[in-house]
This record gives C-alpha cells, structure tokens and sequence, in this order.
C-alpha cells in the first residue's frame, strides 16, 4: 500500500481528470488523501479518498481580482496561487510529516503541491489537464494580443512575488520554469499519444494515459433525429448573448438541442424557449455527450476529451490560448470545424457542416476507439505508485538536440561572415546593424529552425518504424 497526497487548484477542469485516478489508486489499496476545496468535496469522497478542506487558505478578492481570474488572466491566477502557496507552508508542513506521503499527485499549476513535494523531498508526479507543452508543442498555442500583454506586463509583479517565496523554503528560478513542461518531471496527460501534439519530443516521463471520465457509457448515435449539445464549461459560461445567438440559429429545426449554461445564467431568462430546445445549469456531459451528434464547445480539454471518447465531432469555439491549441488540433485530425462567425447563421452554417458531412463523425468515432485502448485511470494510478521514474536514453530527443545545436551554429557562422562583407561592401560604421538584427532575430529563426528539424526528424521516425 502507497500513501499518495493529492493536490489541485479550485477549477473543474483541473480537480475533474484527477478523480477517477484517485478512485482507481484507492481500488488497488492505497491511502489516497485530496487537499481540495468545498465544491468538490463530494466529488472527492466519493472515489474513497480522504478530503482535507483548504478552503481556510482562500484568500478574499477585491472585486477587480475576481473579475480578472473569471477572465482568465494569467498574471492574476499565478499571484492568487503563490499567495495560497505561502499561507498554506506551515499547515502543509505539519500535513507532509504526519502522513509521510509516498508520492505526490498534483495539478500542473497548483504550486502549492508542486513546491510542497521538492521542499519535502517526495516524488512528484504532475497531472497535466491540458496538452504537455514544450517549445516543440507551444506553437500551437496562439496567444492573443491582449493575452500577451498581460502576461508581458504581469512578469514583474511574478517576478516579485517569487522572491518572496524564498524565506519559506521554495527556491523558483522562473515562472516559466513553474508552469512549462520538462523532460525531467513525471506527467500524466490525458490523452493519447495519437492526439498529442509534437508527442516525439516528449520522453517516456509522461504517461499519455487517455481521458480520464467515470462514465461507463458507449456513443449511440441512433435516435429519431440529431442531438445538438451546446456548452462554455463552468468559468466562461457567463454569455447569455452567445446562448440567444444559438437559440435564434436553431429554433423550429429539426434538432433537438441542449444547452448547458452554468450557474452563471437562469434558464429562466430565456423562456419561453422553442418546443425543440432545453436549457439546463448543469447536465451529465459524458452521458449527454454519448447520444450527441454535433457538440458546440469553447474547446476545454476535458470538454473535448469527453466529446471524442464519445465519438461526437464538434463545432470549435475557443476563447484562450490552450483552448486555442486543442482546437487546432481537433481540426488537424478533422472531428471538427471552427465557428468563424458568431452569428445565428454562423452558429447554424457550423452545425449543418458537422452534419451533412460524415466524415467529421468517422474522425471522431476513429480518435473515440484511439482513446478506449489507452491505459485510462488505472495506468496512471500505476504510473504513480511507481514514481519516481527513470528514463533511459531517447535517440529521437538526442538527435533532435544534435539537430538543433548545428542549425544555431550554423545561423550564427552566417551572422559572423556577414559582418565582414557588410564592412568592405558597405561600411564599418554599419556593422552594428548586422548584429542588432540578428540578435532581433535569433528567437524566431531559432523557433523555425526547430519546428523544422522536429517535423524532418518526425517522418523520417515515423516512417522507419511504421507509425
């Protein structure tokens, strides 16, 4: 028997993936122990771990913070986490000794699990609700400006509030270093390997274990006429316009449709809806999601997961980066259009796209049979006990590396003969140009160069051994 301390941050996204792999270490005899919060509370002792309330650690936010974390806005988030980190030290400190926990199970971006388990020297192991992201797989993470500025602006207030981690025992180098993905640290993602983006460029420290859902049910597609299935998750579900958008797309046709609007919204605000259409708070979505045949989602991952271990292709709506990242990739393997105008007749284009082509609803059923062989719950549950791992070497990553190395190399030998001919052709006194240039343009060569050699090395692999 192991005993596993469970770590998450207070977000359904996050604390949802991590439960049915509580409830299977619990089956194989482990002591599991859950630091969450309230609203999960339930959810947790229902899998037979044992929950510790943290909610005496949430801090009280100004109107304006609660605002920007409904916003998701990323600088605000990773204040109010390190906050929590340093008023939960003592409290954990005293948990860490008395339980003497054999691992730990925590959330990618609860740092207070993460920094708890180095500081008490306890194999962790981060569960990863979205894609792994690496430089490789951040490409197809497509930050809007605004986002960017945010987290451009929001660095120093980061920066600070990581100094102040120090006196208590948690020695960060950077906020990235916080929140990226490295080849060091063991990681469940709940996915395949198949979806994954740049999954090569990953080694055998992330257990790409399948979606992690309770739900024992099959898809079954067969009824009397489609089901259109509507959802903003549970933190951008305040859109009351979006929802009379998709109402007014529709109306009188001959759907049934389904729209899950959160706590945010009363359906009661909406009526009297038309006679093929229903609004409710909060639905059983795998449930729903089994009999669906369009989904129309912001494009979380557990809300995408859901819909294609359902074998239901989806109408792609993302409203942040990550969501932007899994819905590229939803499109890549083409179980999904994007909604490009959001419109009633934009709204009602998408879905009749989803329908009237079935190959939208091959790819889906083809990703749904990927996800059902991988090792779910259980593998993970399994790759815990089992932490820490070690990993011998990768000849893809080593070569990768070689390949990356040589073209930089190569990129500044260029830079280091242009000046001399920049010189005699032009003029000394424009030298400098050349080097502001190419340190302007290191980064993004450098990220082309390695999207390259990635994508060269990735066929030649992939074709030797027939995958």
């Amino acid at each position: 028997m192991k005993k596993i301390a469970c770590f998450s941050i207070p977000a359904h996204g996050h604390t949802n993936p991590m439960l049915p792999v509580a409830a299977a270490l619990v089956r194989r005899g482990d002591r599991v122990r859950f630091y969450s919060f309230a609203p999960f509370e339930e959810k947790i002792r229902k899998t037979g771990a044992e929950y510790v309330s943290c909610d005496a650690f949430l801090p009280e936010l100004s109107a304006e913070e609660e605002a920007q974390l409904k916003a998701v806005n990323t600088t605000e988030m990773t204040l109010q986490d390190l906050k929590i980190t340093m008023e939960m030290d003592e409290f954990l400190g005293r948990e860490f000794r008395e339980f003497r926990p054999d691992a730990v199970y925590t959330d990618s971006v609860c740092f207070w699990g993460k920094l708890s388990a180095i500081k008490h020297g306890v194999p962790a192991v981060v569960s990863t609700s979205t894609f792994a992201f690496n430089k490789y797989s951040s490409g197809y993470m497509k930050r809007s400006p605004k986002e960017t500025a945010q987290l451009v602006f929001g660095l120093p207030k980061m920066s600070k509030a990581l100094k102040e981690l120090e006196p208590y025992g948690y020695h960060v180098k950077s906020f990235l270093s916080l929140v990226v993905s490295d080849n060091d640290t063991d990681s469940v993602v709940y996915t395949s390997r198949r979806f994954q983006p740049c999954v090569l460029s990953f080694p055998e420290h992330y257990a790409f274990v399948g979606p992690s859902v309770f739900s024992a049910a099959a898809p079954e597609k067969k009824k009397g006429r489609p089901l259109v299935y509507i959802s903003m998750g549970t933190v951008l579900s305040d859109c009351p316009d979006f929802y009379r958008k998709c109402i007014e797309a529709l109306k009188d046709s001959d759907l049934d449709v389904l729209i899950s609007c959160g706590s945010a919204v009363d359906p009661a605000s909406f009526a009297p809806l038309p006679a093929n259409i229903r609004m409710d708070p909060y639905v059983d979505q795998p449930e729903v999601l089994a009999g669906a045949d369009v989904f129309l989602t912001h494009c979380g991952m557990n809300s995408v997961s859901e819909s294609l271990y359902m074998a239901t292709p989806m109408v792609l709506f993302p409203q942040t980066a990550e969501q932007e990242a899994v819905a590229r990739r939803v499109k890549e393997i083409g179980a999904g259009v994007r909604l490009k105008e959001v419109s009633a007749g934009g709204i009602r284009k998408a879905v009749e796209t989803v329908l009237s082509d079935s190959a939208f609803a091959r790819a889906a059923a083809e990703c749904s049979r990927d996800f059902r062989a991988c090792p779910g719950p259980e593998g993970a549950a399994s790759f815990i006990e089992n932490a820490p791992h070690t990993v011998g070497e990768n000849a893809f990553l080593n070569g990768l590396k070689r390949r990356n190395f040589i073209s930089l190399a190569a990129y500044l030998l260029a830079v280091v003969a242009l000046v001399p001919a920049v010189g005699f052709l032009i003029g000394w006194k424009y030298v400098w140009i050349v080097g502001a240039v190419a340190g302007v343009l290191r980064d993004p060569v450098s990220k082309m160069l390695q999207k390259c050699n990635y994508n060269t090395l990735s066929r030649k692999y992939r074709s030797k051994n027939g995958v």
